[in-house]
Order: C-alpha cells, then structure tokens, then sequence
C-alpha cells in the first residue's frame, strides 16, 4: 500500500537504511510538496519491493541514453501521471533522486537527478555538473538533468 508523503511532518519511515535518511526525507517532502502546490496531487510512494516496474523502467531509460547503472540499491518509486506528464521517481539508499519526466503526447521529457545533502556525486554521474538549490525541507539539493532522445 502507498505511503502518502507528508511535507508538513518529514519522516524518515522508508529511507531509514540511507546514510542521509533526513536528508532524503526532506527531498522526497519536497518532491510532495511540489506536486501539492502545482498539480494538487498527492505524492504516495511504494517499496522498492512494490515497485519494480518503475525501478526497471527508469534502469532501462539510464543504460539506453546513457549507459549509466546506479550502483546503490533503491529504497521507493512513485510513479504520477497529471495533466498528460507521466513523472516516475526513485529514491535510492545513497541519498539519490532520480526523475523521469514523460509527456505522453510528445514535448519534453527528460530524467533529472537530485542529490540529498550530505551525499558525494556517485561514480556513475561523475560526469555531469550540478547546480545548487536551498530548500526548507531538504537544505542544500544538487541537481542536474539530460533530454531523452528515445522513446520510452
């Protein structure tokens, strides 16, 4: 069953194997908030045990445009589809966000990845460079993003 994520009360329940739990938690509150404030949607994750679908969806987007495999294991996955935009999210056991942003119609799509504060860049996203955003819920996040070229 989903847990609905609360951005008023952050908590750890899910993440508490992440070195970062508290950071993590504040990114993935924020992530809720997010879609609270623009879509009025609720942000409700599963297991990873729940969610292999997603977990394997976004594995086969990040090996296909890419070759990037993420080395720590994931925690929870969303998946979302409001106003024709599908957004798959994984959170992983690092202190990692990643999110996949689909507009079924065609437009834009791109993964993004987010950074919990406290985390180090991981190997295999060495090569991108991150920018920096302050955040109540999450203190300092990284994150970067790349287009998608295929089709998923």
């Amino acid at each position: 069953m989903p847990d609905i994520v609360d951005f008023h009360s952050v908590s750890v329940a899910g993440l508490e194997a992440s070195p970062v739990a508290e950071a993590l938690a504040g990114l993935r509150a924020q992530e809720a908030r997010y879609f609270h404030t623009k879509y009025d949607a609720t942000f409700a994750t599963d297991r990873a045990s729940e969610s292999s679908e997603i977990i394997e969806r976004v594995a086969t987007i990040l090996a296909n445009e890419r070759g990037i495999v993420i080395a720590s294991p994931a925690l929870e996955a969303v998946e979302l589809e409001v106003n024709g935009i599908r957004w798959s999210f994984v959170f992983y056991q690092s202190g990692l966000a990643i999110n996949v942003l689909y507009t079924l119609a065609g437009g834009k799509r791109a993964v993004g990845f987010k950074l919990a504060e406290g985390m180090e860049v991981p190997e295999e996203l060495a090569g991108f460079k991150f920018a920096r955003q302050k955040s109540k819920l999450a203190g300092t996040i990284r994150g970067t993003y790349f287009v998608l070229k295929g089709e998923y």
